[in-house]
């Protein structure tokens, strides 16, 4: 019984430097996510949302021809494709960065 006690802590042991590293690793993407930026845009840049990597919106620019009082539904139309846009590149991102770590991360965290 000895020898399985001695083996199982030996694996143990290595488990945990590979979670701990794990964790550290997730913990920098997501910080990189934090900090990176993408531009999702519509209407041949007319209208353009800025995102973070980790989806938290930063900002909305609309240019002057974009207004347009008589067709308020255009424009509207427009921000939802820019920011459609902005989440998928900000998920491809996420992907990128997260993407070998998600799903071990899953059953560890």
């Amino acid at each position: 019984m000895g020898n399985f006690g001695g083996f199982g802590g030996g694996n143990m042991g290595q488990l945990m430097k590979q979670a701990q590293a794990m964790q550290r690793q997730l913990k920098e993407a997501q910080q990189k996510l934090a900090e990176e930026e993408v531009v999702g845009t519509a209407g041949g840049g007319m209208v353009e949302v800025t995102m973070k990597g980790n989806k938290t919106l930063v900002g909305i620019s609309i240019k002057p021809e974009a207004v347009d009082p008589e067709d308020v539904e255009m424009l509207e139309d427009l921000v939802v494709a820019a920011f459609n846009e902005a989440i998928a590149k900000a998920e491809e991102l996420s992907n990128t960065l997260l993407g070998p770590m998600a799903g071990a991360a899953g059953g560890l965290f």
